[in-house]
């Protein structure tokens, strides 16, 4: 039976494990770990990420929390309603999500933030299970194009039938269920600094989003 959260210190990959071993080192303190999704076990909203930031969630044991990207994801979530609380950059800052879960495609922070082949592929069980765990799930969003293509390829689905674009809309029909998949590039420091992304084109994917389950 295959389970939606990764143990904390999962094997499967030999050079995240390595890595993951090496930021204990240097800092001990930090979370260092297969990060868990963070959110409603009812949510019928799903956001993909790519992986943990080295000094984001893989410091603070919660997705997209503590880094540049936590900045623009949380804030775009309060504003369309998807949230609770304030965020704070901490796991105990109180913050709940509103059927809504986050994750990540690739559970532990990789060197360069750059996965390989293997271990999104590796990654993957972990994925299948959580959509499976979602039984109100309706909508996803993929936050790049590695989590756009970890999502289709979990679900055993043809890249070329389901291209990655920004503000794209894909209607899935699948034996676990239908859902909408949405794109977004990816809210990076870089992508947000070469201007990839911008704040209203962030926005403008939530909005279609919020308008959807409306």
């Amino acid at each position: 039976m295959l389970i939606a959260e990764a143990p904390r210190n999962c094997p499967k990959c030999p050079r995240l494990v390595t890595y993951r071993k090496e930021n204990k080192v240097k800092e001990p303190n930090w979370f260092n770990g297969a990060v868990p999704s963070f959110g409603a076990d009812d949510a019928y909203f799903l956001i993909v990420g790519l992986a943990p930031g080295r000094k984001g969630a893989n410091r603070t044991g919660r997705p997209f929390t503590g880094d540049f990207a936590g900045e623009w994801l949380y804030k775009a979530l309060a504003k369309y309603g998807f949230s609770h609380g304030t965020y704070a950059a901490r796991p105990d800052d109180g913050l709940t999500l509103r059927g809504t879960m986050i994750t990540n495609a690739v559970r532990c922070v990789p060197p360069q933030n750059s996965p390989n082949g293997m271990e999104k592929k590796m990654c993957r069980d972990f994925l299948q299970a959580r959509l499976a765990a979602l039984a109100n799930l309706k909508i996803i969003l993929a936050l790049g194009g590695i989590a756009h293509n970890s999502i289709i390829a979990t679900l055993g689905l043809k890249q070329k039938d389901f291209p990655f674009a920004h503000g794209k809309r894909h209607d899935i029909k699948h034996a676990t269920g239908n859902y909408t998949l949405y794109d977004s590039y990816h809210c990076s420091r870089y992508n947000v600094s070469t201007k990839v992304l911008t704040e209203k084109m962030f926005f403008a994917v939530f909005e279609r989003i919020k308008k959807q389950l409306a």
